[in-house]
């Protein structure tokens, strides 16, 4: 934590456009996302330097308050952000309140929106194996008698299904509190929102088999479509279990 006194969301702001050393700032978090902040959402700033230069800013490092949490560091660690981790979403949908280099802060969060093409092919072959794990576990489990087991791999499926169909789609997975908010403003293509969504709610309320079947046949047509028919062909019979 910063030994600092807590600075105001729009006085910070003041002092980094005041900063040559700042080349960009960014939003991040609900105060991004339009329609998901409330009274009690911080702002989630990102502060980028120049490579090589310093600032005065750098004594705000660490600091977090209950209206202002601050990222400062170079553009080069900027650029590196995320990729991978689990700050690629929120800067893939980042806004960009400074950007001194002629678009190339905004192009930066661009291209942490977008998975590289075979990127995107080898993560969904994972996701698409770990998928049909837990969807098989979890009706196995349900057959067998072990209610909560079946429960809880139906809830992993539900993880794994997201990531799937997001990287299908070149794009990273939305935090839970985001996904309907994101596939309302960007479907995924081919999928009924609506649909998709009352499945994942039935699914990790109750684990109900049939929903996860039918579930399950959407997804496997989607993944042969998409060339990954070798990873499901792999659970041979196995298949016949997770089919309606």
């Amino acid at each position: 934590m910063t030994a600092q006194a807590p600075i105001a969301y729009d006085t910070f702001i003041d002092l980094a456009a005041d900063d040559s050393a700042v080349v960009g700032l960014v939003l991040k978090g609900s105060q991004a996302h339009e329609g998901m902040a409330t009274q009690r959402s911080d702002h989630d700033l990102y502060v980028v330097l120049a490579d090589g230069e310093t600032s005065g800013l750098t004594r705000f490092t660490g600091h977090r308050t209950s209206e202002l949490d601050l990222v400062i560091m170079s553009l080069a660690e900027f650029r590196a952000a995320g990729m991978p981790g689990f700050e690629r979403y929120a800067l893939a949908r980042g806004q960009v309140v400074l950007d001194r280099l002629d678009g190339a802060i905004a192009q930066i969060l661009a291209d942490k929106a977008r998975l590289d093409a075979d990127e995107a092919f080898q993560g969904a072959e994972e996701w698409l194996d770990a998928y049909a794990n837990s969807v098989y576990r979890s009706i196995k489990n349900h057959r067998d008698g072990q209610a909560l087991a079946a429960r809880l791999d139906a809830t992993a499926a539900i993880g794994f299904l997201l990531e799937l169909l997001f990287t299908l789609d070149r794009r990273p997975r939305p935090y839970n509190k985001y996904l309907e908010w994101e596939l309302t403003r960007f479907p995924l293509p081919g999928w009924d929102t609506g649909m998709l969504l009352d499945c994942l709610d039935r699914i990790s309320g109750t684990g109900d088999v049939p929903t996860q079947r039918r579930l399950f046949a959407r997804t496997e047509t989607v993944a042969r479509t998409a060339g990954h028919g070798t990873v499901l062909d792999a659970w041979g019979e196995d298949l016949h279990l997770m089919r309606p």
